[in-house]
């Protein structure tokens, strides 16, 4: 009699098991909440609630041109990584606001003083872009045919995915993206010690069921391929947490077709020190509006 109870409850113990399995990934790979402590002081900025996917809506700042310019001027999308916020994108903002774009710094779904939902992942970073990109659009200031994004990790990752399918895009930014997520997913199971085999292999197969997506279609080694915009990749040579050869993994996918990469020192989230390059970096931007107008003015004509 004992022996068939157990067997009847065996069933019961297993469904836990993998329920309670479930809610441990869930909560290990859950962002830590930032909220920002410091505002984009010095700049002439306003605070904005914009709405995005499942009825959420993210927090951002706003910061316009110094005056209503006479031409809407081109404008850009600051996304930050994972675990992080729009403040941590600050020292990006007086130096691109001086190179005359109006710019959006945005939280994430989960991150920062946006809205929480299910859960964060790349795709949903990338869908957070797209809504930010279309409030933009919609500023009487703002040129819709002149859009950009800047990425940092996570959000470069997304940013590039966006890009991928809204040819409205005309200028990425990637910031220490890494090339697959499935490695970046690797990394984290060597770090927390947990064997790939059974549970590291589970693990994967479970978040890929939870983001509705398989690593291989958001990788930006493979998205990048069905981008059609200008991308310059930025990587910091120290960068323990990507290693600065997925940059050149990432770069090889569309090399030489509008696509240029910039090494610079310093680590994964020392991109503040882009700041130095910065000079290189309006100069891409420009340059792919410029193309961007090119493009219009041609379409204008035929």
């Amino acid at each position: 009699m004992l022996i068939k109870w157990l067997w009847l409850l065996l069933p019961i113990f297993l469904v836990g098991g993998f329920l309670a399995l479930n809610f441990a990934i869930r909560r290990g790979l859950t962002a830590a909440r930032v909220v920002e402590s410091a505002e984009p002081n010095g700049l002439a900025w306003r605070e904005v609630r914009l709405p995005t996917a499942n009825h959420k809506t993210l927090f951002g700042w706003f910061i316009p041109v110094d005056a209503l310019p006479a031409l809407p001027v081109p404008a850009l999308v600051v996304m930050h990584g994972w675990g992080g916020n729009a403040e941590m994108m600050l020292p990006l903002a007086a130096p691109l606001h001086h190179a005359g774009y109006a710019l959006l710094l945005v939280d994430a779904r989960c991150h920062g003083r946006s809205d929480g939902d299910t859960f964060a992942s790349l795709p949903r970073f990338a869908e957070d872009i797209e809504a930010a990109l279309g409030w933009l659009a919609a500023q009487p200031e703002v040129d819709g045919r002149c859009l950009g994004v800047i990425g940092h990790s996570v959000g470069a990752g997304a940013a590039l995915l966006a890009a991928s399918r809204l040819p409205s895009i005309q200028a990425v930014v990637s910031l220490a993206a890494f090339a697959h997520p499935a490695r970046m997913m690797r990394r984290w199971l060597a770090a927390k010690r947990i064997p790939y085999w059974p549970l590291g292999a589970y693990i994967l197969a479970y978040v890929q069921r939870v983001i509705g997506y398989r690593f291989a279609v958001i990788a930006p080694c493979n998205t990048l391929a069905r981008v059609t915009c200008p991308v310059l990749l930025v990587h910091g040579e120290e960068d323990e947490t990507v290693p600065v050869s997925e940059a050149h993994e990432i770069f090889a996918a569309r090399a030489g077709d509008a696509v240029e990469l910039l090494v610079i020192p310093g680590s994964h989230d020392d991109y503040g020190d882009i700041g130095q390059q910065l000079s290189t970096v309006c100069d891409f931007l420009q340059r792919s509006f410029a193309r961007a107008a090119v493009r219009g003015a041609s379409s204008v004509s035929l």
